[in-house]
């Protein structure tokens, strides 16, 4: 593991001031932090403020996936994100407010539910999580990469949530 993530490719189209389908941004994305666990990282590729989204004409448009977001999506938005899963990574049982769609790129991982439950994930397997306890665990021998989209949610009303703002493995279950 080289202590730092893969760059990804995020190529964002859009239309210039007379509608013309166009590139907006081809590159790199920046917006990556570190995880909990040594070589556990995320990348945010973009983000929304609202249900239905705004998409204006245009090329000055503002760089969604640069946003500084905790765990959760903007209120009634959502969240894309590639993650990174080093093995033996340091699990940290966490719940969001959210319908997450998630996808495993390339490697294995486990996802422990309440009392010891587990699911195996490996390339190609999609999930919908719906505002559940999880873990993740990464029992294998190469880096699991996995994409997340968030999707705000209505309050569920049980145990304790990832407080909005927050970061999963910040001091919180």
């Amino acid at each position: 593991m080289s202590g730092a993530p893969q760059p990804i490719r995020r190529i964002v189209t859009g239309h210039d001031a007379k509608g013309s389908a166009k590139l907006i941004m081809d590159g790199a994305a920046q917006n990556a932090r570190t995880g909990s666990s040594p070589g556990q990282f995320t990348t945010l590729m973009w983000c929304t403020d609202s249900m239905p989204a705004a998409m204006p004409l245009g090329e000055d448009v503002e760089d969604m996936g640069a946003r500084k977001l905790g765990t959760y999506p903007p209120v009634n938005g959502t969240r894309f994100m590639i993650a990174e899963y080093p093995p033996g990574n340091h699990p940290r049982m966490h719940r969001t407010e959210t319908i997450d769609y998630i996808i495993v790129l390339d490697g294995e991982i486990d996802m422990e539910l309440d009392e010891g439950r587990m699911v195996s994930m490996k390339r190609g397997d999609v999930m919908v999580q719906r505002g559940t306890y999880h873990a993740w665990i990464n029992r294998g021998p190469d880096v699991c990469r996995m994409v997340f989209v968030l999707i705000d949610a209505q309050p569920l009303g049980i145990g304790q949530p990832v407080q909005r703002g927050a970061i999963v493995g910040d001091g919180h279950k």
